[in-house]
């Protein structure tokens, strides 16, 4: 593990508990409430806000921004266009979360737009979505096959899929200057310079619906506060470290997921430097 990248994430956790960041989340409905109680556990501060009157304003005061496209409306598109634009013109961070691109037209049209309009921090999704985001920008065949690196056969990361994963993630995060950050067995996050694995975390996670929400809320929280590839890393760490620790508390106690989704906000709200130094698996490819 690189000890720079623990001592920058350590600090990073201490960080945003004493500046409590206003991040502003643009989330779909399905997880609205637990992503406010998610940052709210790091230390940061939520607000939501939906209206496409209120965009530009919400955005001049707030220290951060994130779009989820998880449960779309055209009004939510407009506000989201508009929160963007704003952001990227005030130089301030926001995290992009393309949920289920690939699977409808306004799903593809909206993110695309947003990335040409406007200047994302940072990029999450899981691989699939990742590479759908390339498509659609028309980059994913160079992304792929750049310096020998040929699409893998599954999306799935594991250790016989990292390395050929993690180059076209680098590759990816290169051609749209921004950085990703890619959910999976392993996470994979670059900034198109560096790439590092993230082996953290509990299939357990999987089987509630909003980590993937939370963590692109948690992230636009660290991200206020420094650059997008440290609050990348930091952010994925903390949640699998929590998702790692809840997940052995519930079944310790023979519960199953409701518990294990209470328990994934506590272990959030002890994160601590110490529990962080402890689990935090962080290797730099």
């Amino acid at each position: 593990m690189s000890d720079s990248i623990l001592e920058k994430s350590i600090n990073l956790i201490e960080k945003l508990r004493q500046e409590s960041p206003l991040t502003h989340c643009i989330t779909n409905v399905v997880t609205v409430r637990d992503c406010a109680n998610a940052v709210l556990a790091v230390g940061g501060s939520p607000i939501m806000a939906n209206a496409p009157e209120e965009a530009e304003e919400i955005v001049s005061i707030a220290n951060s921004l994130v779009i989820n496209i998880g449960t779309l409306t055209e009004e939510q598109i407009e506000t989201m266009k508009k929160s963007a634009k704003q952001a990227t013109k005030m130089e301030k961070p926001f995290v992009l979360d393309p949920v289920g691109i690939g699977i409808s037209k306004i799903r593809n049209e909206t993110p695309i737009d947003i990335i040409k309009e406007s200047k994302p921090a940072i990029i999450r999704g899981n691989l699939s979505e990742i590479k759908a985001i390339a498509m659609f920008y028309g980059i994913l065949d160079e992304c792929t096959t750049a310096k020998g690196v040929d699409v893998a056969d599954t999306d799935i990361i594991s250790e016989d899929t990292l390395e050929i994963n993690a180059q076209i993630v680098k590759n990816i995060a290169e051609k749209l200057d921004t950085t990703i950050a890619v959910s999976g067995p392993i996470d994979i996050v670059s900034n198109g310079k560096e790439v590092y694995a993230l082996k953290n975390g509990n299939p357990m996670m999987a089987n509630i619906t909003g980590t993937g929400c939370m963590l692109g809320c948690i992230m636009g929280a660290y991200a206020a506060i420094d650059d997008s590839l440290l609050a990348a890393i930091t952010s994925t760490t903390v949640m699998s470290i929590a998702g790692e620790i809840a997940a052995k508390t519930a079944t310790d106690n023979n519960q199953g997921t409701g518990s294990f989704g209470t328990y994934l906000i506590d272990e959030l709200s002890k994160m601590n430097p110490e529990t962080f130094k402890e689990y935090a698996n962080i290797t730099k490819i």
